[in-house]
């Protein structure tokens, strides 16, 4: 039995559109970058979840995604880019990664006044 070394980190379908739409390219682009065709991506972009497929496609997908610099950041992995990026709060399993920031200004949001909701 052959262990495979997967040094690339995997893809979910919803990670592919975030990237394309940080990258302002669409799915068109995204295939030429990659080599691929369009029906390929097309059909990961619809996928539930982790993007599921030949290894070879995966990963001709992330390599064109990190050439135009993007970074693809798995589940409780800490991000080795400098810079800005976006994350979801909450894990898969919907329990929180971590204390909350302010989006805005990278530091704690500000407490509520007096006679304001939360």
């Amino acid at each position: 039995m052959f262990c495979i070394s997967w040094s690339r980190p995997l893809i979910t379908s919803q990670q592919m559109r975030a990237a394309r739409a940080l990258l302002g390219i669409d799915q068109k682009q995204l295939a030429t970058l990659a080599g691929l065709s369009l029906p390929t991506i097309q059909r990961m972009e619809a996928s539930e979840g982790q993007v599921r497929g030949v290894v070879d496609t995966l990963v001709k997908v992330v390599t064109a995604l990190e050439r135009a610099g993007i970074e693809i950041i798995g589940e409780h992995a800490p991000s080795t880019g400098v810079g800005r990026g976006v994350r979801f709060r909450d894990t898969a399993e919907g329990r929180s990664s971590g204390t909350a920031t302010s989006i805005l200004y990278d530091r704690a949001p500000p407490a509520p006044t007096a006679g304001q909701e939360e």
